[in-house]
């Protein structure tokens, strides 16, 4: 039988009745694996500064453009880039999201790096 935690303070009762679903939390966390990988990272702070082509992304990260797409991919997915096609070049730039914001400006705090933006 499950016991009823002691609530010493009396907010204590509206702070857990405002906890986010668990849904939120596995979802933070899916998206804190994704970025915990370098080269995301890397890719991830081009894209917040410029609408770049898969082949150029590769050139800057020094990888295969499959490769580089397969990163790209699992951003996109995760709802932090958008992509658009021009004949046959694939451009990508960071979502227009809450989401991607606060990764544009943690990166840019993290790297001490003053984004114009």
């Amino acid at each position: 039988m499950e016991k009823t935690p002691q609530l010493h303070h009396h907010n204590q009762e509206k702070f857990l009745d405002r906890i986010p679903v668990e849904k939120a939390f596995i979802r933070t966390a899916e998206t804190f694996q994704l970025i915990s990988d370098a080269t995301r990272l890397k890719i991830l702070w081009l894209l917040c500064h410029n609408e770049i082509c898969v082949n150029n992304i590769a050139v800057a990260v020094n990888m295969s453009s499959p490769a580089v797409s397969h990163h790209l991919r699992l951003l996109k997915q995760a709802g932090l880039l958008e992509s658009r096609r021009e004949g046959k070049e694939m451009y990508y730039k960071l979502a227009q999201t809450a989401e991607a914001s606060l990764l544009h400006r943690a990166l840019d705090d993290i790297l001490d790096i003053k984004c114009p933006l």
